[in-house]
């Protein structure tokens, strides 16, 4: 019994070590700041003086420029994980954003806004793929998937705390507190160490390192990853579209009540951080992370059509459904640990940093296809439409990975 309880003890000393914790509060700062424009931006344009039609197309404007930064830092952070280290990027990536959030706090013009939020998305990009990528490094294999859960399930709640944070306090004052939140997490790096496995290979000067086009140039590689991007699509089909024009939804289905699209946001990221926990679990359970994965994906696919479909006409069970669909998306963290697992030491956080930022970067295609299939058919069908496609897409690359669960890291990319 002794020998048991210490064995215990050892593994929560390992799951909430220093480590972990940095990267789970890393990525609860990423999550609130990532997700606060969103929130503030009508009263924040709103006070630069735009009326609601130029703040509509403004604000538009300037989230297209966020996810381009997302897009370019998540290669740029990726190749420098791999080439600097996982610890670097994630303390680089916070430094960055944290500093640009404070910036939005004094912002005085839109165009100043655009540029400051371009250079936010650059650094929210690196969080979550070296986060993931040093705590899948640092831990056993078997504690692998419950420690990157650990990670997205307390990431997560960030965007509650935003929603709340705006509720609260003026919107320049939430940009204060996202960036002070950053500033102070940097204080916690004392005491975190870089990934062994990666000082391995570092000290291997034959080793090319961060090589982001060496993924295009095998298609067993390159199938690996879109197969890996392809996993994450239905998490931002339920985010980007369901979740996002909830509003337009709740219209469509006859729901007296105006839907908030903040809070539909909101209710789908509580069950987003419960989802990302549970598929730790699940996964150490079923020793599997493709199992864990379809099964929530299939979970999710359920929800949706009772979204779409099923004829809801209460606000409250809205919301509800809504907190289901983001309880079924919570394998995103699963997700970018198989993307972690599926590729040597040498490129393992160009593909953990890259993938999810992809994933991101497919919801311009998922809102393009949800507004030309508007022109044809009733809201219901034109989400469905884009969903049908998320999905098969989804499944089918879930279907065909190779399983990674108790993988050993300690291999190269040739």
């Amino acid at each position: 019994m002794s020998e048991f309880t210490s064995s215990k003890d050892a593994n929560l000393r390992q799951l909430f070590s220093i480590p972990v914790l940095v990267a789970a509060l890393g990525y609860f700062v990423d999550i609130y700041d990532l997700l606060l424009f969103g929130i503030v931006r009508l009263p924040s344009l709103r006070d630069m003086g735009l009326d609601e039609s130029a703040a509509s197309a403004t604000g538009a404007s300037i989230l297209n420029w966020q996810m381009t930064g997302l897009l370019l830092g998540g290669m740029i952070w990726g190749v420098l994980g791999d080439k600097k280290g996982r610890l670097s990027v994630m303390f680089g990536s916070i430094l960055t954003y944290s500093l640009a959030n404070i910036a939005c706090g004094l912002v005085k013009d839109p165009f100043t806004y655009k540029v400051l939020r371009f250079i936010a998305g650059i650094g929210l990009a690196g969080e979550l793929g070296a986060g993931i990528t040093l705590v899948a490094e640092v831990l056993p294999k078997k504690l692998r998937a419950l420690g990157t859960s650990l990670v997205a399930g307390i990431g997560l709640l960030g965007a509650v705390v935003a929603y709340f944070t705006v509720e609260w306090f003026a919107w320049r004052t939430a940009y204060f507190i996202g960036g002070g939140m950053g500033i102070s997490l940097l204080l916690l790096r004392v005491g975190v160490f870089e990934s062994g496995v990666f000082e391995g290979v570092k000290e291997k000067e034959n080793v090319k390192r961060g090589d982001f086009f060496s993924i295009f140039k095998r298609r067993e590689r390159l199938f690996r990853y879109l197969k890996c991007v392809g996993m994450g699509m239905p998490t931002w089909f339920v985010i980007g579209i369901l979740a996002t024009f909830s509003n337009e939804f709740g219209k469509a289905l006859g729901i007296n009540e105006p839907v908030s699209p903040g809070l539909s946001i909101m209710w789908c990221y509580v069950g987003l951080s419960f989802g990302d926990l549970a598929s730790g679990v699940i996964s150490h359970q079923l020793q599997s992370r493709k199992k864990a994965v379809l099964y929530m994906m299939l979970f999710t696919l359920l929800f949706s059509l009772v979204y779409l479909f099923a004829g809801i006409r209460s606000l409250g069970l809205f919301y509800a459904i809504t907190l289901f669909m983001g309880l079924g998306i919570g394998y995103w963290a699963m997700f970018v640990t198989i993307g972690a697992e599926q590729f040597g030491t040498n490129l393992r956080a160009t593909a953990a940093t890259t993938i999810p930022n992809m994933v991101r970067g497919t919801v311009v295609f998922m809102t393009t296809g949800f507004a030309y299939f508007k022109t044809f058919f009733q809201v219901p069908i034109a989400g469905a439409a884009v969903g049908a496609i998320c999905f098969a897409i989804g499944l089918l690359s879930v279907l065909t990975i190779s399983e990674t669960h108790g993988r050993d890291l300690d291999f190269l990319e040739e």
